[in-house]
């Protein structure tokens, strides 16, 4: 047998063939850090606005309240325009007299009430009035005298104002009350106290010299203990008696009176059986139970009058005392009427501090 001999290199050729396979491995490399790109920049848009809701409607009470602050400024402005036309209407003839009426020297309250009647003065529309509140014998009732120290409670527009400031300017003195007229210009009693004031100011020939007490309707003070000749309330005890002050103011003119000092009262007269509660609401007070109220407070009734009584007032008005003249809130709904009946029913009262 012949051999055959292979070469080391062929050898080596048929050793790899016949070796297992061989994995082949490319070179390690460093594990590559994923590339992250940046996130894209939103562009900046406007918020979504969500739609607005509605206003809610505003409650009964606050349209009433709303309705309530437009009137009051309108009667702030109506009393601006008022002072102004006075003013232009007080020539400087008229002042000279208010000033001389305010001189004179008179010798009862009758006769002063008279000459001041006539005082071209007034307002315009006052001295119409007079047929109906009997100015003269109503103060002459009272016991009025030139020389008397008067307070007069909430003396609204001023028609008594007008007739007593003369009458007492000479050897007596008159104080009114008034609320704050720099109170909030939201609230009615700033108004009632800015009337006053403007009404005193602008007429200082006749006015100059009256007291004024600014009062809190609500907290009765005076301050005027034992110095008061006569205390006037006229058409005013329905409001304290709405207020719940009745007997709180009741104590304090019965404080400001001298000993056998005056508490003269008019009052709109209600039925006798009426619920004072009920009527004062529109204005009206039960004789009886006024008389009742003043006596619990110390006073004692030493006479009545019928001075200012008007049977034709049926006392069942939608406003109140306040559908009749001079108010006559109606307007023109049933005017005629209301003027034919004329002012209200009204109780005269004298009542002395013992």
């Amino acid at each position: 047998m012949k051999t055959t001999v292979l070469a080391p290199a062929t050898l080596f050729t048929v050793f790899l063939a016949c070796s297992p396979a061989t994995e082949v491995r490319e070179p390690a490399q460093a594990p590559v850090s994923p590339v992250v790109e940046p996130a894209p920049t939103a562009q900046s848009e406007p918020a979504a606005t969500a739609p607005a809701e509605p206003a809610p409607e505003p409650s009964p009470e606050e349209l009433k309240k709303a309705e309530e602050l437009k009137k009051l400024n309108e009667d702030f402005a109506a009393a601006r325009a008022a002072h102004e036309a006075e003013l232009a209407r007080l020539t400087p003839e008229i002042r000279a007299e208010a000033k001389a009426l305010a001189e004179k020297r008179h010798t009862n309250g009758r006769e002063a009430i008279a000459a001041a009647m006539k005082g071209r003065h007034r307002k315009p529309g006052n001295p119409e009035r007079d047929v109906q509140r009997h100015p003269v014998d109503t103060l002459a009732f009272f016991g009025l005298r030139p020389n008397q120290t008067v307070i007069e409670y909430g003396p609204g527009e001023g028609w008594y104002t007008e007739l007593l400031a003369p009458t007492l300017a000479s050897s007596g003195k008159l104080y009114v009350t008034m609320t704050d007229p720099n109170g909030p210009r939201d609230q009615r009693a700033t108004l009632y106290g800015e009337r006053t004031r403007l009404f005193l100011e602008r007429l200082p020939e006749a006015y100059g010299k009256v007291g004024t007490i600014v009062i809190d309707p609500r907290a009765p003070k005076l301050g005027m203990e034992g110095t008061a000749d006569l205390v006037l309330a006229i058409r005013s005890l329905h409001g304290m008696h709405n207020n719940g002050t009745l007997s709180a103011w009741l104590t304090e003119f019965h404080r400001a009176l001298k000993p056998k000092g005056v508490l003269g009262i008019v009052q709109h007269r209600a039925p006798a059986d009426a619920n004072p509660d009920e009527s004062s609401k529109k204005g009206y007070l039960p004789e009886r139970w006024v008389i009742e109220q003043v006596e619990a407070a110390g006073f004692k009734l030493a006479q009545k009058s019928e001075l200012n009584a008007n049977p034709r007032d049926t006392k069942d008005h939608p406003e109140g005392v306040w559908s009749l003249p001079p108010t006559l809130r109606q307007g023109d709904t049933d005017r005629e009427k209301y003027v034919a009946i004329g002012e209200s029913d009204r109780m005269t009262l004298k009542f002395v501090k013992p």
